[in-house]
């Protein structure tokens, strides 16, 4: 009898301990996850301390040569003699186009001429006026004759000397627009003329910043031309009037332009540098963004971690000025935010070694 009800017996009770199997595993594998849990997660923290800011403005601005200037001539002529090449270096004074001045020539020799003859005659008679053999007012009629053609002749040498068109001031000449033989007149270009050793950038700043936007304030500037490099100016002039139809102002500054990488027209991103001043600023990998809302995690005196709320302020080169939500003293988390939940416990990996994390002890308990 005995043996005919052994099976049935193993039947009903195998679920049971197999359930209490289960049980017994599931137990052990929660009191293990229990104390992976309780182990602190290695991050990188640091104290929040002020130090030295600079708040930026950005703006597109254009580049313009500290003098510039299109050459043409004053008179309608045949070009003699081109003194230059495109491109070329030239001193301010420098003789660039020679024009064809027989004409010119010409009147000067018969003003000069006729001036010589007015001056004898002015002379022979003072002489007789002071002898008294002629009368004053001849005399005086006989000067503005004089001084007449001597006007005539200086208007003669002008005419020579606008038919040589020299540089105005020392820089570039851009490219050359005439050959020997050409006829220009007064609207004709000859060529471009720019001072680029030091360059002029114009960019728009909104009224609301005029109050700290002040001359010697530092302006860095970036082109699409130069990957990577930057220039770096300073403020020159910030234009007297406020533009009614966009509330900004024009602020020029100047920068030095030795490589001559800088050319007129350019696009430039402009960044104008505020006054420096005492900011709280954290690297800003330390922000964590979930829609609208800004936090850190805040590391409290047990160890553990809580939210904190931030607002962040100006961002640059990596690193985000926090205007509320910390204070000085205060540690932050800066790396491993994305392990992180309120409550639990964070060991700095740069001021607690490694071993030091994983109890050794635990596993032979």
């Amino acid at each position: 009898m005995l043996n005919r009800f052994a099976p049935r017996v193993l039947l009903v009770a195998l679920p049971f301990l197999l359930l209490a199997a289960c049980g017994g595993d599931k137990g052990a594998q929660a009191k293990g996850n229990g104390n992976a849990g309780e182990r602190p997660i290695p991050v990188t923290t640091q104290v929040v301390q002020p130090g030295a800011w600079n708040d930026t403005l950005q703006a597109l601005g254009t580049a313009k040569a500290r003098e510039s200037v299109t050459l043409t001539a004053k008179v309608s002529e045949i070009v003699q003699d081109v003194h230059f090449e495109s491109g070329q270096d030239v001193a301010a004074g420098q003789k660039l186009i020679t024009l064809k001045g027989d004409a010119a020539q010409a009147a000067l020799v018969q003003a000069e001429a006729t001036y010589a003859e007015a001056e004898r005659l002015y002379r022979r008679q003072k002489e007789l006026a002071d002898q008294q053999l002629i009368a004053r007012s001849g005399l005086d009629t006989q000067l503005a004759l004089r001084n007449v053609a001597a006007a005539r002749v200086r208007q003669a040498k002008a005419d020579i000397g606008d038919r040589s068109i020299r540089a105005p001031f020392a820089g570039v000449l851009g490219i050359r627009q005439v050959s020997p033989g050409s006829l220009i007149t007064a609207n004709s270009a000859i060529a471009t003329l720019d001072d680029i050793s030091r360059m002029y950038v114009d960019f728009q700043m909104p009224e609301v910043a005029l109050a700290t936007v002040g001359v010697g304030n530092t302006v860095t500037a970036t082109a699409a031309a130069y990957p990577g490099e930057t220039f770096e100016g300073r403020v020159e002039t910030i234009d007297a009037r406020i533009d009614a139809t966009t509330r900004a102002v024009t602020v020029r500054a100047v920068f030095p332009n030795a490589g001559r990488k800088l050319r007129p027209g350019m696009l430039l991103d402009v960044r104008l540098f505020r006054p420096e001043r005492q900011a709280l600023v954290i690297p800003e990998i330390a922000v964590v963004q979930v829609g609208r809302d800004s936090f850190v995690y805040r590391v409290k005196p047990d160890g553990s971690v809580e939210q904190a709320p931030v607002t962040a302020g100006v961002r640059r080169d990596g690193q985000v000025e926090i205007v509320k939500g910390v204070a000085a003293g205060d540690r932050i988390v800066i790396d491993g935010t994305g392990k992180l939940r309120p409550g639990v416990k964070v060991a700095d990996t740069a001021r607690t070694p490694a071993k030091q994390d994983v109890p050794a002890a635990d596993g032979k308990g």
